[in-house]
């Protein structure tokens, strides 16, 4: 297949290591931490560079914001080539033990996504491959970065589903958002954001791997706090400690499995 219509890619502009940021200007942050990286196509919310990191060879492309443009940028990479993928982002918690600035490894996400459907039923698993599990456990631990493992909750918006007036504009709310997020707590997920789902059912689908990493900004259920008006502006954390860690981690990850791959494990 010749250049890919969103991304702007063509086969060799990649290599098989691909980390997926979803905002377009974390690519060139994440792609300083390598040895060596050049900007190869700018097109949309996608923005790629390809490089190396300690020999191996890397990607990153931005995905943009939720799992239809996630979708796009998954299609069009396995087209030229990418084979590995690694959800690098950030996200809001459940639960009370996990900390704002704590890694979360996705091991798995529900689907409550509408792009996933497309491709397969809701009972098929949204679930990250094992090498990319160990791969970011280990990279976490070798960085000393407080981690958990579990599952996140992937879905299609960002201000609809707090329990309480004040997410959605114009004070506008459900009824069915009121125990949204206690019944996520209740059910272990560990994480919310909006891009997991679809990369790990596309990659199974496929045949290919993928897993994710987090880093967590807030919690759900309390950063809107007792009046329920959520600003991310000043509620959510925004330090650039945030974006080293995920680029850290995100490339120590890859590295990982790319020496399992050279000695053939």
């Amino acid at each position: 297949m010749a250049l890919q219509y969103h991304t702007k890619l063509d086969v060799g502009d990649i290599a098989p290591y691909v980390l997926l940021p979803g905002d377009p200007k974390r690519v060139a942050t994440v792609a300083s931490y390598w040895d060596e990286a050049h900007l190869v196509a700018d097109n949309r919310e996608h923005v790629t560079y390809t490089g190396t990191y300690k020999g191996m060879p890397i990607s990153c492309t931005s995905t943009g914001m939720g799992c239809p443009s996630t979708s796009i940028a998954l299609e069009e990479l396995a087209q030229v080539g990418a084979t590995t993928f690694l959800r690098i982002g950030t996200c809001g918690t459940f639960q009370d033990f996990i900390n704002v600035g704590d890694i979360i490894v996705f091991d798995s996400a529900c689907r409550y996504d509408g792009a996933s459907k497309a491709y397969a039923p809701i009972e098929y698993p949204a679930a990250a491959h094992y090498q990319m599990i160990n791969a970011c456990v280990k990279a976490c631990e070798d960085l000393g970065y407080a981690h958990h493992v579990g599952a996140t909750r992937t879905a299609d918006t960002f201000f609809a589903g707090h329990p309480r007036p004040g997410s959605s504009f114009n004070n506008y709310w459900h009824s069915s958002w009121e125990h949204y997020f206690e019944d996520l707590k209740r059910m272990n997920v560990y994480g919310a954001e909006m891009e997991a789902s679809i990369i790990m059912v596309l990659s199974r689908l496929w045949g290919l791997r993928a897993g994710g990493i987090a880093v967590t900004l807030d919690n759900m259920l309390t950063v809107s706090g007792e009046d329920g008006n959520f600003d991310p502006e000043t509620q959510l954390d925004h330090s650039k400690d945030a974006i080293e860690k995920l680029s850290k981690a995100g490339c120590e990850a890859l590295y990982q499995i790319w020496l399992k791959d050279q000695a053939g494990k």
